[in-house]
């Protein structure tokens, strides 16, 4: 945990406090205090990898795109939070009883352009120019948008004065495929209202932002099972309840959320799941898959291999219940499903170095259940040991 000081008055003022007394380091002073520590840990532990937790959006970003390259790197509320959430997208589609090459149709409504939100969008954006046979049709492209996005002063257009430029790929413009009428810093309600939107997905950490009118407006989705993803923690943050969504959506409605929930009882006995997309689906598999291939640093091609692993995990027959995410009883079993794939697109991407008992090329003859089973086997202690000395 690095401790770079704070602006809270409160907490310099209390006795108690335990942290710096001192004003928040800010610039090149506080970069400076994150390459020592990358510094550091890299000359000690060369093979270890990095996973960023809780960093402002701003230096979430900046220090992402600092050391991705340079260290074996991520960024868990951007990059983990991302796949999670693909992952869940992706199980949407299939719940809407979509093939999944209709993801690059869906209509979503992101609320939160923070960290967090713009990491789902990029990996999203990403995932449907990765599409097979879109790239060879030229379907999709840079001015391909099919997301409207949302911050605290509505909905975010190009003509936002001040945009940051990781969102500013995904502002709304102007064209044929605008939606008639939606305007710079429109509400929600009123976009949900004009798009439609097959997906509502929610990382803004405002407690019920969703609401009853919001929901209800979900109900006139473009597709027979509307998606609502309230994706914030904790759970007095969370957007809304699964409660609320078969109340006022209905209950073929497919819900998923960050924070835990209990199923709801339906009025025919079924069940509605509240889905929990929590990061630990994925960010153990990440750290195993690049340590075991020996990765020089972690790719988007690796967190889409650990996210399309994720997907697909989750059976037809679970999925048609609106069944999103697998129980955590068996996430050992997936996080060496998801650590096999990172390392298999490791070697793909040439990025492995291996390991000191597996030297790439054998990686590159395992077949995929050989991969999973020899992942399986090294999850306790794949390199680093603490039973034996550390050289």
């Amino acid at each position: 945990m690095l401790d770079v000081g704070t602006n809270n008055e409160e907490l310099l003022e209390d006795k108690l406090y335990l942290g710096l007394r001192q004003p928040r380091l800010e610039g090149e002073e506080y970069l400076a205090v994150v390459d020592e520590f990358m510094e550091a840990v890299h000359a000690r532990w060369p093979k270890a990898i990095v996973q960023f937790e809780d960093f402002q959006m701003k230096w979430a970003f900046e220090t992402l795109q600092r050391y991705r390259s340079r260290f074996c790197m991520f960024n868990d509320d951007v990059q983990g939070t991302a796949g999670v959430a693909l992952a869940g997208l992706l199980g949407a589609v299939r719940a809407q009883g979509r093939p999944l090459a209709d993801f690059t149709k869906q209509k979503i409504v992101v609320v939160g352009a923070g960290s967090a939100g713009i990491g789902v969008l990029n990996m999203a954006k990403h995932a449907m120019l990765r599409m097979p046979g879109t790239h060879k049709i030229g379907e999709l492209g840079e001015g391909h948008n099919q997301f409207w996005v949302l911050d605290k002063d509505g909905l975010i257009t190009k003509s936002r004065k001040d945009l940051d430029p990781a969102v500013a790929r995904f502002a709304r413009g102007y064209g044929p495929e605008e939606v008639e009428d939606l305007h710079e810093g429109a509400s929600l309600v009123e976009v949900v209202k004009k798009v439609k939107p097959h997906v509502l997905l929610g990382l803004s950490g405002v407690g019920g932002i969703f609401n009853e009118e919001v929901l209800k407006a979900m109900k006139e989705s473009d597709s027979p099972c509307p998606a609502i993803f309230a994706m914030s923690n904790p759970t007095t943050k969370a957007e809304c309840t699964p409660e609320d969504v078969f109340k006022h959506v209905g209950e073929n409605a497919v819900f998923a959320s960050g924070s835990p929930f209990s199923n709801v009882t339906l009025s025919n006995g079924r069940k509605g799941y509240a889905n929990q997309a929590n990061n630990m689906y994925l960010f153990p598999g990440i750290g195993l898959g690049a340590l075991l291939s020996g990765a020089r640093h972690i790719s988007d091609g690796m967190l889409h291999a650990a996210a399309e692993c994720l997907a697909s995990y989750i059976t037809d027959d679970a999925i048609r219940k609106g069944i999103l995410f697998p129980s955590i009883s068996s996430i050992r079993h997936i996080t060496a499903r998801v650590g096999a794939a990172v390392a298999r697109a490791a070697v793909d991407e040439d990025l492995a170095e291996g390991c000191p008992d597996l030297d790439p090329r054998d990686l590159r003859s395992m077949s995929e259940s050989d991969t999973v089973d020899y992942v399986a086997r090294k999850m306790w202690y794949p390199v680093y040991s603490p039973l034996v000395n550390d050289k």
